[in-house]
């Protein structure tokens, strides 16, 4: 699946909860309402390959399992670290636009979130279904310290680093046959409702 790209700087942002339990193989989900755009009439993310931003200003414990919300520390609105860890990239192997509150409840051992958060979610701007991300997280063989810069903030989810980063020797955090029966396990949930990227 992985590696095209031998180095890149287009990065997702995330709660740095949620990237970390990507790279610890505790999840291959992430669920999003925003970030993800409509062109040509398909659903497109920014890029297939990215690496794994934490972000930490709009972490709510509440919106999460019990396990992940006892990992949130609260920080003021504003606050960012000076150097963000990037020790991750991910391969975003399919998109699942869900607007079923019961296929999305059926998913809820695959993810970190809680019941709350997908009410929340499917109620806000209802039209819009939820989209599910599946990624195949690899880390990197060391951790990258970045600067933060001021145009990595803002509520947008795609980013572009100012310097790219190698990713050589980046080792998956899964093995082929583990993802692989995750991936087969959520689409048999959400059954035919399955767009797969066309990047």
């Amino acid at each position: 699946m992985l590696m095209e790209l031998t180095s890149t700087l287009h990065a997702l942002k995330e709660w740095a909860v949620a990237i970390n339990a990507l790279e610890s193989g505790k999840t291959i989900m992430l669920l999003r309402k925003g970030g993800i755009h409509e062109r040509g009439g398909r659903f497109q993310v920014a890029h297939e390959q990215v690496l794994l931003f934490p972000t930490y200003e709009h972490q709510q414990p509440f919106l999460l399992k019990a396990e992940y919300a006892n990992l949130v520390y609260p920080v003021t609105p504003g606050w960012h670290p000076e150097t963000i860890p990037i020790g991750s990239v991910a391969q975003i192997t399919d998109i699942l636009p869900i607007s079923d509150e019961s296929i999305v409840n059926a998913l809820l051992p695959y993810h970190i979130w809680n019941e709350y958060f997908i009410s929340d979610r499917l109620k806000w701007k209802p039209r819009q279904p939820l989209y599910i991300l599946l990624l195949r997280t690899y880390k990197l063989p060391q951790q990258r310290e970045i600067p933060y810069r001021q145009e990595y903030g803002g509520c947008k989810s795609w980013i572009d680093l100012a310097q790219p980063i190698g990713l050589q020797g980046a080792k998956p955090v899964l093995s082929d046959s583990v993802y692989t029966q995750l991936v087969e396990e959520i689409r048999g949930i959400v059954g035919d409702k399955l767009y797969a990227p066309s990047l």
